[in-house]
């Protein structure tokens, strides 16, 4: 994403927002419903399935992982966050 930095700077991340491309391994942006509606979140794809994917929030915690739709931004259910 080209000028989302200060001064010009690139954005650091590479996502893929293409779901008919969507492997392991790719990171991507996601939505989260409720509460945090709007804000944008990064998130590794663990698995890519024929109706949804499994997020991981925290490529360091392969234990935290979401449900989110198969779509170019995926979506998650607020009830999949913990608090």
């Amino acid at each position: 994403m080209h000028g989302m930095g200060s001064a010009g700077e690139d954005c650091p991340f590479q996502f893929n927002f293409d779901e008919k491309t969507f492997k392991p391994g790719d990171m991507v942006s996601y939505r989260v419903t409720g509460s945090l509606e709007g804000f944008p979140f990064v998130g590794t794809l663990a698995e890519v399935h024929a109706d949804h994917v499994i997020i991981l929030p925290d490529a360091e915690d392969q234990n935290t992982r979401y449900r989110g739709t198969l779509e170019s931004r995926p979506v998650v259910d607020h009830s999949e966050i913990e608090d």
